[in-house]
């Protein structure tokens, strides 16, 4: 209906199957809309509410080729969001007015999520992971990351909006099902990235509840929904020659890896991570 921003949902097994099927949803049906990064001469984006359901989180392949970055950084990545590598690149205004480093990690936000006057931050992960340990119905066992004193005012404020988990039984084993909301999500160059670390953060949760419970956790669904999930007009060109010609020219396996023949690569490379990390922002 004219006017009106598309909801679209896709459903897949695995990861790099249901971003792909996502892509190609987001192109096709996506409206089309300005952003505010966009340069003269760009063509609008395409856009749309997306909703992925990811039925198996661990299934492979979990990787797609057409990631907008190289293994290592992938593995760079995760570790940002789960480990906090990069927590000191966050700005201090606080000692330093003219501080111009980042506004924010998320993994400072999920957890050490800090209120101003209440001192310490809240590691909102433990507090989840503990909910579910003792009520595993509970529909309150969440983590945010928007602070509206600071959020609606800053240059770059957090895409990721909520983790919200709740445990199923199934057999003798409880499932963690898992939906991530981002308020905005860069289809093309972001989504698989952040959905591929916040799979790696369920595995993270699901083991911390076994833990406090006692009781075996698996993964459950994990659901990734984006308000806005988009495709900038800038990455046209190269969306249309790389990613859906490689649609037509490769098979899946051909358009994938799996995590598990790349993982101890990918492992290798932290120390190199570290030390990179560490002379960051410094």
């Amino acid at each position: 209906m004219e006017g009106n921003i598309p909801v679209l949902v896709v459903e897949g097994e695995g990861l790099a199957e249901t971003w792909e099927r996502s892509l190609v949803k987001a192109y096709r049906e996506g409206c089309d809309i300005e952003t505010e990064y966009d340069k003269p001469g760009d063509p609008p984006s395409k856009d749309c509410s997306m909703t992925l359901v990811i039925r198996n989180p661990l299934a492979e392949p979990m990787i797609h080729r057409d990631l907008p970055c190289g293994l290592e950084d992938l593995q760079e990545y995760v570790m940002e969001v789960l480990d906090g590598i990069k927590d000191h690149c966050i700005r201090d205004t606080a000692k330093d007015p003219d501080d111009t480093r980042w506004e924010y990690t998320y993994h400072q936000r999920l957890f050490a999520y800090s209120v101003p006057a209440l001192g310490a931050g809240f590691d909102q992960i433990e507090l989840l992971a503990r909910k579910l340990a003792a009520t595993p119905h509970t529909r309150r066992a969440q983590a945010i990351t928007w602070k509206v004193w600071e959020d609606n005012d800053c240059y770059d404020p957090a895409c990721l909006q909520s983790v919200w988990c709740r445990l199923v039984q199934g057999g003798d084993a409880w499932y963690l099902n898992t939906n991530i909301r981002f308020r905005s999500n860069d289809a093309y160059k972001a989504a698989l990235m952040n959905m591929f670390a916040f799979v790696q953060l369920q595995k993270r949760i699901a083991t911390r509840i076994s833990e406090l419970s006692g009781r075996e956790v698996k993964l459950g669904r994990y659901v990734h929904q984006a308000d806005s999930y988009h495709i900038y007009g800038s990455y046209f060109a190269e969306f249309e020659s790389r990613f859906l010609r490689g649609l037509e020219r490769r098979t899946f396996e051909e358009r994938t890896f799996r995590y598990q023949e790349v993982r101890e690569m990918m492992e290798e490379a932290v120390p190199r991570i570290l030390e990179k990390a560490s002379r960051m922002g410094r």
